[in-house]
C-alpha cells in the first residue's frame, strides 16, 4: 500500500509537466472594445518631502488585489455558470435579494421587502429608490421588466439563448416563472408556475445580478464584456488572461467600499500565486494549493481561513454511454478508488469523502449514509459479472487550473488514473483550457469522462441536486447525462413542497437512489478556503463562495 500511495504522489508532481493543453478557446478572446481606464497623471521629478504633509494632499488609493487561477469567461450574470466569473460579477451586480452576511439566508438587496401569495406562487417586491446603475441610468421597475424579459422572452432581440456557447444559469433562476408584471415605477409583481421553496435563495445568486438594460441597449450580446450593475464596484479595464480591475462605486447604496480599487490577476500556478501573496503583491488568494496550508499558517503576515464546504468533487461517468450504462461499472470505479488516502495525502485533511451528490452540511443529507469503501477486490469483481475481466480504457477530459470545489486541480486526475488501473481501467488524460474544457463537457454528444464539481450558490439541497443528476439539466448541469424518471419525480416534488421537514425526507431519499445508482465517481467535499495578508480587514468567508461584501473589505 504505502509503494502504491508514494507512487501515486510523485506521478501528482510531475503531473502538469506530462500532459498537455489542447483545443481552441471556447469564448471569445477580445477584449472590451474601448476598455475604461484609470486616469494616470504625469511624473513628478523629486523634490525634498516638507516636514509635514500639505492640508491638501488626498490620502493614498488602496488598491486590493486577488490572484484567481483562470480568467473569468464573460461578465454577463444571466450568461455565465463559472467561478471564476462569480468573483469578479458578485462585486458588480446586485440582485433582488442578498445573503444576510456569512450565510445563505436572503435578505434584502436591490428589493427593500416583498409579499408573497397565500398559494407560493405570486411575489410582489417594493425596490429600492435613489439607486442608480454605473452608467448613471435609474434602477426601478422598468430594468427589472427588461432583465427578465431577456432571459424569458426568446423573441427579445438580447435573449440570452441566441448566443452560441453561452451556459446560462437564468433557467435554474428564472426558469421557474410564468410572468412578470410592472405595478409601478418601483414595484414588480413576479409570479410563478408552481410553489417553489427556494426561490428567494436563488435570486440571491450572483448569476442573478440585475444588468443596466441601457448597456444591453449599447453592446448587445458584447455587454459579456461590458457589464454595468449597481454593485460597490463598477469594471475599468479588461485585459484577458491577465487582470480584471474595479474602480469603486463611491454612490454604492450600501455604503461607499472602503478601498478605491480591486484588481482581479490571473495567475494559474499555485506556486506563483503564493509567493505573491508573500511578497505583498497580492492580499488574497482565492484558490489555494492544499500543498500550501502549513507554510502560510507559519507565516505570520498571512492568514488562512477556512469552514466546512458547500461543495462536492469528482468525475461524470457518461451514463448513456457504454460501458457507463452499466450501474455494476459506475460502482466498481467507487469501490476502486482510495478517496479517504486522498484526503490525507493530497487534499491534507481538508476534505472529507463524498457518498452522494450534495455535501453533508445541507438539509436532507442522510446522517447514515456511508460512502464506497476502498475495496479493488470489490471493483474487479463488479467489472467481470459486467462483462470486463480485464478492463477496459476510456478518454478523461481534465482541467489544470484550481477550483473551489477541487484545489489541486488535475492532481486529482493522476490520483485516480493511478487507482484505476490497478483494476484493469486504463484512463488516458486529455487537459483542456478552462473555457474549452467547459464548452465540450457540456455538449449533448460528449462522451468523454470529465473531471467535474460544483459550489453551492444558494444553500439548498435543490442546486446541487436538480442542476447536476435531473434529466432536465442534461447535458449542462448533468454533465454525466444521468436519468432516472424516480429522481426526477421527487426532485419536482421537493421544489414545490414548503414544508422544511417534508423537502428534507425528499432530499434524504433522492440521495440515496443517487448513491446506489453511482452516476458520478464521488470523490470529496472540500473545505471552502481562502488566504489572505494580514493587513486585510473586513474580509470574510460565506457559505457560497462568492466574494460578497467586498465594500466591507479595507487594506490597514
Amino acid at each position: 500500500m504505502r509503494k502504491r500511495v508514494f507512487t501515486v504522489l510523485s506521478l501528482l508532481v510531475l503531473a502538469s509537466l506530462v500532459l498537455g493543453a489542447c483545443g481552441p478557446a471556447a469564448t471569445p478572446t477580445k477584449p472590451p472594445a474601448q476598455p475604461t481606464t484609470a486616469p494616470t497623471t504625469a511624473p513628478v521629478q523629486p523634490t525634498a518631502a516638507p516636514t509635514t504633509p500639505p492640508p491638501t494632499q488626498p490620502p493614498a488609493e488602496k488598491t486590493l488585489v486577488i490572484a484567481i487561477g483562470a480568467d473569468a469567461t464573460f461578465l454577463d450574470p444571466e450568461s455565465v455558470m463559472n467561478n471564476e466569473s462569480g468573483f469578479v460579477m458578485s462585486a458588480i451586480f446586485d440582485g433582488l435579494t442578498k445573503y444576510k452576511k456569512g450565510t445563505s439566508e436572503p435578505g434584502p438587496g436591490l428589493a427593500e421587502r416583498w409579499d408573497i401569495s397565500p398559494d407560493g406562487k405570486v411575489y410582489t417586491f417594493y425596490l429600492r429608490k435613489g439607486v442608480k446603475f454605473h452608467d448613471g441610468t435609474p434602477f426601478n421597475a422598468d430594468a427589472v421588466i427588461k432583465e427578465l424579459d431577456r432571459v424569458k422572452n426568446p423573441n427579445n432581440p438580447y435573449y440570452v439563448y441566441k448566443q452560441e456557447g453561452v451556459h446560462s444559469f437564468a433557467d435554474f433562476t428564472w426558469g421557474i416563472v410564468e410572468s412578470y408584471e410592472k405595478i409601478d415605477d418601483y414595484t414588480v409583481k413576479i409570479t410563478l408556475k408552481e410553489p417553489h421553496a427556494p426561490f428567494l435563495a436563488s435570486i440571491a445568486m450572483v448569476w442573478s445580478g440585475i444588468m443596466s438594460p441601457a448597456a444591453v441597449e449599447k453592446w448587445g450580446f458584447d455587454v459579456n464584456y461590458h457589464p454595468v450593475g449597481t454593485g460597490p464596484f463598477k469594471l475599468v479595464e479588461w485585459v484577458r488572461n491577465d487582470h480584471i480591475t474595479l474602480e469603486a462605486n463611491k454612490d454604492y447604496w450600501g455604503g461607499a467600499p472602503k478601498v478605491d480599487k480591486l484588481i482581479y490577476r490571473v495567475v494559474p500556478e499555485s506556486s506563483v500565486r503564493l509567493l505573491k501573496l508573500e511578497q505583498g503583491e497580492v492580499h488574497i488568494l482565492a484558490d489555494v494549493d492544499p500543498e500550501d496550508y502549513e507554510r502560510i499558517k507559519a507565516n505570520p503576515e498571512l492568514k488562512l481561513l477556512e469552514q466546512p464546504g458547500l461543495t462536492i468533487n469528482g468525475i461524470a461517468l457518461i451514463c448513456d454511454a457504454k460501458p457507463w450504462d452499466d450501474v455494476r461499472v459506475r460502482q466498481a470505479v467507487n469501490y476502486a478508488v482510495n478517496k479517504e488516502e486522498m484526503n490525507k495525502y493530497l487534499y491534507k485533511d481538508a476534505a472529507v469523502t463524498a457518498a452522494t451528490g450534495m455535501p453533508p452540511i445541507l438539509m436532507g443529507y442522510p446522517k447514515d449514509l456511508q460512502p464506497y469503501p476502498y475495496d479493488p477486490e470489490k471493483a474487479k469483481q463488479l467489472l467481470a459479472e459486467a462483462g470486463y475481466p480485464n478492463g477496459f480504457k476510456y478518454k478523461l477530459l481534465c482541467y489544470e487550473n484550481p477550483r473551489g470545489y477541487n484545489p489541486v486541480g488535475i492532481k486529482m486526475a493522476v490520483a485516480v488514473q493511478e487507482y484505476l488501473k490497478q483494476v484493469g481501467i486504463e484512463l488516458e488524460l486529455q487537459t483542456l483550457e478552462w473555457g474549452t474544457f467547459l464548452a465540450t463537457r457540456r455538449r449533448a454528444d460528449n462522451k468523454d469522462l470529465g473531471m467535474v464539481g460544483w459550489s453551492g450558490d444558494n444553500g439548498d439541497p435543490d442546486n446541487f441536486l436538480w442542476e447536476m443528476f435531473s434529466t432536465d439539466n442534461i447535458p449542462v448541469g448533468n454533465t454525466a447525462h444521468y436519468s432516472n424518471p424516480k429522481l426526477d419525480e421527487i426532485l419536482r416534488k421537493a421544489r414545490v413542497v414548503t414544508d422544511p421537514d417534508e423537502r428534507a425526507k425528499l432530499y434524504e431519499e433522492a440521495s440515496r437512489i443517487i448513491h446506489d445508482d453511482a452516476p458520478w465517481l464521488f470523490i470529496n467535499h472540500t473545505k471552502h478556503v481562502r488566504a489572505i495578508r494580514a493587513n486585510v480587514e473586513g474580509f470574510a468567508l460565506n457559505p457560497l463562495q462568492m466574494f460578497w461584501y467586498m465594500e466591507d473589505v479595507d487594506l490597514k
